[in-house]
């Protein structure tokens, strides 16, 4: 019998949740509720038939694993919207740092969590309007928390679970209340102090800033080294030719 995370006292205020036992992905189902939203909802599955990453990617998620979307209605722009990808990472490494020492974690940019340099946690966003603002943004969040997924063959970041890098046990439900709290927190960071406090955490927590790293796009392949994000979230790369701001790519070490 699951335990409903909303009772627990450290569940947001005003946060509504939805826990299923298997659906095709949480992201899906957050674009299915979205037009009827009420409040802000968490959706946690304890299984994803048809789960995706960034750019379409399959994202595998074993029974033990966290899978969860936050959809909301958050009053923002799309870039702000897209903004909460540093939110959600900070949110997630404070949530995962509860239950393993925070200096084997760190942040990955755009939107992944290290732990002892393998990929333990990753973030995907999506959002839906016509307007200057969107009507709905969708923050989905995958941990291995127990499994590492077979399916992932030859990937830059190897995945690892906490558990297997020596984690303190944790269910999925008692996780959702942990990240529910801190994202909540976060956002409330973002509404008093603007973006820039939120930067300045994403870089404390960052992997490899100062040090020489390789972004991959549709295009090229630029190396330089990691100097910041700058106000719009772009990495922003130190080049023999110049700094570069880069908005969007795969980023090796």
């Amino acid at each position: 019998m699951s335990i409903d995370p909303t009772q627990d006292a450290l569940w947001p205020e005003g946060v509504l949740c939805r826990h299923l036992d298997s659906v095709n992905s949480t992201m899906a189902e957050a674009a299915r509720i979205a037009p009827t939203l009420e409040a802000p909802t968490w959706i946690i599955a304890d299984e994803q038939t048809s789960a995706r990453g960034r750019r379409g990617r399959d994202w595998a998620s074993p029974t033990g694993n966290f899978a969860a979307t936050l959809v909301y209605k958050p009053n923002c722009t799309a870039q702000q919207a897209g903004l909460r990808s540093f939110m959600a990472a900070i949110a997630l490494f404070e949530a995962l740092a509860m239950s393993i020492d925070r200096t084997k974690l760190s942040l990955k940019w755009p939107n992944d969590v290290l732990l002892n340099g393998g990929k333990v946690a990753g973030i995907l966003l999506e959002s839906a309007g016509s307007g200057p603002y969107v009507d709905w943004l969708a923050v989905g969040v995958g941990v291995n928390l127990t499994e590492v997924p077979q399916s992932v063959r030859d990937a830059a970041f190897p995945p690892v679970s906490l558990a297997g890098e020596g984690g303190r046990p944790t269910d999925p439900q008692t996780f959702l209340v942990r990240l529910a709290a801190d994202y909540a927190t976060q956002e409330a960071k973002l509404w008093e102090f603007d973006f820039g406090l939120i930067r300045d955490d994403w870089l404390r927590r960052a992997a490899r800033l100062g040090e020489v790293i390789t972004a991959r796009t549709a295009r090229e392949e630029i190396t330089g080294t990691f100097e910041t994000i700058d106000e719009d979230g772009n990495l922003v790369l130190i080049t023999p030719e110049g700094p570069r701001a880069i908005p969007a790519a795969d980023v090796y070490f």
